[in-house]
């Protein structure tokens, strides 16, 4: 499905948008909700990640099909991997074949899981025979996904011995391993961090308890662009937010100051408030604890004619797609000069954005969505673009409340 995008008449924008939970915490509550049935959720996401993996939680033989859901395919397989008499394969798409898991595996291995490679070794399609593990001791590298540090954290309170994890180097997106053992705390497991060390006790049941999921900031980014591109005096109002986030992406309300956007939190709703333009023709950033918003971040910075230098990238080529061979791609595409490495990606625009432009979204919704506010800046078309209901369906249909043009063909 081809979507063409076109801005605003008025591009100085106020409206109200509700925004659905967050994929991260979501699934991680839900994991934890397998374990302990009598947590209850609230908000959850409305993502085709969430759905899969509530799908999946309830399988216990046979094919589990995750699809493009990278969080699903950790998760999962630590959550199968400890439930004796569960026998499974766990599969996904193409390209989820092409995403490493062997890290995992080898870990979940060392605490006696049986877990065996059904296809390439290394990669999905997975034959998981469930069974108790009853060793606590196991040791990752510290700049790998955090997806696979969470998949054995929030597995750790099921196991006998609870769980002692050493990661070996310079640890990388601390935010979602603090996420991961912030919801183990608040249902009752004792938890710790010190150093390179994460010690999980074991708990054997917990309290009656309600998991509110917080609306994703993720999600929040790509509006974040649009008031950065948008007109001052542009005021967006996103909700149901907490400024006490544990989402690393919260992060974007610091960055987005040099963007000239001021956010400001009331009764669990932020405003986004554009009070002045980009002041500068050059940023940088070290988004190791929030690679997710990289896309969003270039896409700003194209729009708005201003350079970026963004770094702690080297989790990207590993996401949907390779992000910044997409990202220097696609870019390309309006005029831009890219240079990308393995862990970085420079950005210089062209004074003048190229119009007409076809924006490839490789089954990445993060793709589709962060090119998505450009369309105040230049007329394009974005190829596939009902990517986006993998993390976020209601996507297009909230700009249309922003006022943007949406035809489908």
């Amino acid at each position: 499905m081809k979507l063409q995008l076109s801005a605003p008449h008025n591009k100085k924008i106020k409206k109200d948008i509700a925004i659905t939970g967050s994929k991260s915490e979501t699934n991680r509550s839900l994991l934890l909700q397998a374990l302990f049935p009598n947590i209850k959720i609230e908000n959850l996401s409305n993502s085709d990640d969430g759905e899969v993996m509530q799908k999946g939680l309830v399988k216990s033989k046979g094919e589990v099909d995750i699809h493009h859901a990278g969080t699903a395919m950790r998760f999962l397989t630590a959550y199968f991997a400890s439930q004796a008499g569960k026998e499974v394969v766990l599969t996904g798409s193409q390209r989820m074949q092409e995403r490493p898991i062997k890290v995992l595996v080898e870990a979940l291995r060392s605490l006696g899981a049986d877990i065996q490679y059904e296809k390439e070794e290394g990669y999905p399609p997975l034959k998981i025979a469930g069974k108790k593990l009853d060793k606590n001791q196991v040791s990752l590298p510290a700049n790998i996904s955090s997806q696979y540090i969470s998949a054995l954290l929030l597995i750790a309170p099921s196991l006998e011995n609870g769980l002692e994890l050493e990661l070996i180097g310079k640890i990388t997106s601390v935010p979602y391993i603090k996420m991961t053992l912030a919801l183990l705390e608040q249902i009752g497991v004792q938890t710790s961090f010190e150093g390179n060390k994460i010690k999980v006790s074991s708990k054997e049941t917990v309290e009656d308890t309600t998991l509110v999921v917080e609306s994703d900031w993720s999600s929040a980014s790509y509006f974040y662009s649009i008031a950065a591109m948008s007109d001052v005096g542009t005021e967006i109002r996103l909700s149901s937010y907490k400024q006490s986030s544990l989402q690393g992406d919260s992060v974007l309300a610091e960055i987005y100051k040099d963007f000239g956007i001021e956010t400001s939190f009331s009764n669990n709703t932020i405003l986004l408030h554009k009070k002045a333009d980009v002041i500068s023709d050059n940023l940088e950033y070290d988004l190791s604890n929030a690679p997710d918003i990289a896309q969003t971040i270039a896409v700003s910075c194209l729009g708005l004619g201003v350079g970026c230098h963004l770094t702690g990238l080297h989790t990207l080529p590993i996401k949907e797609t390779d992000r910044l061979d997409a990202l220097q791609t696609e870019l390309g595409k309006f005029g831009a000069t890219v240079d990308i490495d393995s862990e970085s990606l420079t950005l210089q625009p062209h004074p003048n954005l190229k119009n007409e432009v076809a924006v490839d979204t490789y089954n990445d919704h993060r793709m589709a969505m962060a090119f998505g506010p450009l369309a105040l800046k230049a007329d394009f078309v974005v190829n596939d673009a009902e990517v986006v209901s993998k993390s976020y369906p209601d996507f297009w249909n909230d700009l249309k409340i922003l006022g943007f043009g949406i035809e489908y063909s």
